[in-house]
Parts: C-alpha cells; sequence; structure tokens
C-alpha cells in the first residue's frame, strides 16, 4: 500500500471517528469474489460514463446490459400507470408509494426518460398520438384528449413508444354521425 494511499485510508477512517459510534459506517466485509465484481462494475460504468457523448440510447444498446429502448418504455409505462393510480390517495402508505414512484420518475428523468401524459392537451391530427377512440362530448369547443390509455416516452428527445389517446370531440347541435367512422 503506498504512502498515498494510506494517507487516504487514515482520512476516511478519521472522518467515521468525528461520528458517534451509532453513527458510524463500517467497512463492508466483502471477500475477494465481491471485490472482484465490484472492479468489474466500477469499469463498467466508467466505460458507460466515457460513452456518455453517445445517444443514451446507443449506449444502451452498446454497453451490453440487455435493456432495450422497448424494456425502457415498458418500465417507464408502468411507473406512469402506478403513479396514475395512486395520485390524489389520502392514505399514509399511498402517499408514501407515491413519494418513492416520484423519485424514480425523477431518476428516470435524469437519465434523459421522459414520460409524457397527453390529458387535456388539445388534439392535432399532426400530433404523433395513436388515436384508439373518438367520442362526442357535450361542452368541448375543440378536439380535447380526454384520457391518456398509454403515454408517449422520449429517450434523450427521440420517441422510443408512441402514446394512444382518446379524443373528445365537440358535439354540433343536431350532428348524430358517428365521430368514429368519420375520422378512420
Amino acid at each position: 500500500m503506498t504512502i498515498g494511499a494510506r494517507y487516504a485510508r487514515w482520512r476516511v477512517e478519521a472522518r467515521q471517528r468525528r461520528q458517534h459510534r451509532e453513527f458510524r459506517i463500517e467497512e463492508p466485509l466483502w471477500g475477494g469474489e465481491e471485490r472482484t465484481r465490484l472492479r468489474e462494475l466500477v469499469t463498467q460504468v466508467s466505460t458507460a460514463l466515457a460513452v456518455a457523448g453517445q445517444r443514451p440510447a446507443e449506449a444502451l444498446e452498446d454497453n451490453g446490459s440487455g435493456l432495450s429502448e422497448s424494456d425502457l418504455a415498458t418500465a417507464a409505462t408502468a411507473l406512469w400507470r402506478a403513479r396514475k393510480r395512486l395520485d390524489g390517495a389520502d392514505d399514509r402508505a399511498a402517499r408514501q408509494a407515491g413519494r418513492l414512484l416520484a423519485m424514480s420518475q425523477d431518476a428516470l428523468e435524469a437519465a434523459g426518460v421522459a414520460v409524457q401524459d397527453h390529458d387535456g392537451t388539445l388534439y392535432d391530427s399532426g400530433l404523433a398520438l395513436e388515436v384508439l377512440v373518438f367520442q362526442d362530448e357535450p361542452g368541448f369547443t375543440a378536439e380535447r384528449v380526454v384520457e391518456t390509455v398509454r403515454p408517449s416516452v422520449y429517450l434523450a428527445d427521440h420517441r422510443i413508444q408512441m402514446g394512444q389517446v382518446i379524443v373528445g370531440c365537440p358535439v354540433a347541435p343536431g350532428n348524430t354521425e358517428d365521430r368514429n367512422a368519420r375520422h378512420h
């Protein structure tokens, strides 16, 4: 062990000794196999950081993690659905779960994954959305997304999943024509 390494270790130990015994972080009890695996993981992370100049999607494909854009979109959608179900919950456990899901969502966003909910958005036929149903909505003055069935998911501003929505349409007076037949 070099002098620099001994000094660095001494500094870490000294920082720990400043704390009460109950708050000290003990040295992990790792064997040789665990330390080797940790070194491999650090090398993989370092390699991934070096590849950071690429689009995140390319980094995912190239790093051998086995995580595809489709897997990422599926995971982001499941997180979105769970957050929507817990939204507005009033019991303590549901609020806590909601906070944990929000932290997971923040971590995905920090990694470049954006999940877009389209509820309430004005609909335009030029939007990159898959409309499942057009339905008449009394009181609407323009076509508007009334429900997002599946959100759009983006990775570094590149769409990896197209959203699926239900669009509400204004009802014209005396109009009984089927909207779905007219838009398809």
